[in-house]
């Protein structure tokens, strides 16, 4: 069996390769991170049969996902090493010597010294495409939350009236088409009746009539709220920010929905799961086969109970630990 280990930079990687026995193979060299990098690399691991090749580098951020898909495409087996299990045989280096080459030797014999080692598929690319888009999903949803409530504190102080008329929401397509025509008072009791109550019925799909559009422009004009051309400035600018997550979203969602049905998963059996829960639960876990049991499955949520024991006390309290992805 030949490992290979590759030391992951943001512009250049180290790579070297060694036998089972420990000899080297492979001095190591210096390729960047592009793709006449890649191909040298694949160069010099052309004499190597692939079956019989394990390549190994540590989890380091996003600087090595290109590497990892380029060498899977290639149907290379490639297995990302927790930092953690390398830094424990690099301790063990008495001088104490830290450089690219040599991590490149301690990341293939910490590869060499796994009993289980788990490669990655095309499936699990699929599964970090689904981390990815599930967490800036969340990202984008806070995002717009803000926007959301910055708005409401501009509407409270340019017509506060308002949230009698739309008594649901402030946030829905109606009332973002009226402010972004109109984001004052002054201007909405300035509007001609018939382009009123056509904006507000066209873009509640018919919920609201001429009669109620007659009450909001009265509401309008005896409204307290401030005449502040800055603050209605803000409004419109803000609904613009609103409809950009917006669109976000919906492109995300979209994305999100077809990785799920393509890899038909079974977790979509489950009463209550959709494509974009689901696809967040399964971008988060990634291949469920890796937890033995489902204790292990529990602690990596941070759903487990933490223990509290010394000596002859025992807490009886204990709660969730909430120590591993929030996401979850």
């Amino acid at each position: 069996m030949i490992y290979v280990g590759i030391d992951i930079a943001k512009l250049n990687h180290f790579a070297s390769a060694i036998s089972s026995e420990g000899e080297i193979l492979i001095e190591p060299f210096k390729f960047t991170n592009d793709a006449d990098g890649f191909h040298l690399l694949a160069s010099k691991l052309d004499s190597f049969d692939k079956t019989s090749t394990n390549i190994g580098l540590e989890s380091t951020a996003h600087y090595g996902d290109n590497l990892v898909r380029y060498l899977v495409a290639e149907l290379y087996k490639v297995c990302v090493l927790n930092p953690i299990k390398t830094s424990q045989l690099r301790k063990n280096n008495i001088r104490k010597t830290k450089t690219d080459k040599v991590d490149t030797y301690v990341i293939a014999k910490t590869l060499m010294m796994q009993d289980d080692l788990s490669f990655v598929s095309f499936y699990d690319l699929d599964m970090m495409d689904l981390k990815a888009l599930g967490r800036f999903r969340q990202k984008t949803i806070k995002q717009r939350t803000r926007l959301n409530i910055r708005l409401t504190t501009y509407v409270d102080q340019v017509f506060p009236e308002i949230q009698y008329f739309f008594k649901s929401s402030l946030h829905q397509n109606s009332v973002y088409a009226l402010l972004k025509k109109a984001p004052s008072p002054n201007e909405i009791a300035s509007m001609h009746m018939t382009h009123l109550a056509n904006l507000l019925k066209v873009n509640s799909h018919g919920h609201f009539t001429k009669e109620q559009a007659k009450e909001l422009r009265v509401l309008a004009q005896k409204s307290v709220g401030a005449n502040d051309s800055a603050i209605s400035i803000q409004i419109t600018q803000t609904i613009q920010q609103i409809e950009l997550p917006d669109s976000q979203l919906d492109k995300i969602e979209a994305e999100m929905t077809n990785i799920m049905k393509f890899n038909d998963s079974v977790i979509m059996t489950i009463p209550g799961i959709g494509y974009i829960n689901g696809g967040m639960i399964f971008g988060e876990i990634g291949d469920i086969h890796r937890f033995s049991n489902p204790n292990k499955l529990l602690a990596f949520a941070g759903l487990d109970p933490s223990v509290y024991q010394s000596c002859n006390f025992q807490d009886k309290t204990t709660r969730m630990s909430k120590c591993d992805s929030r996401v979850l």
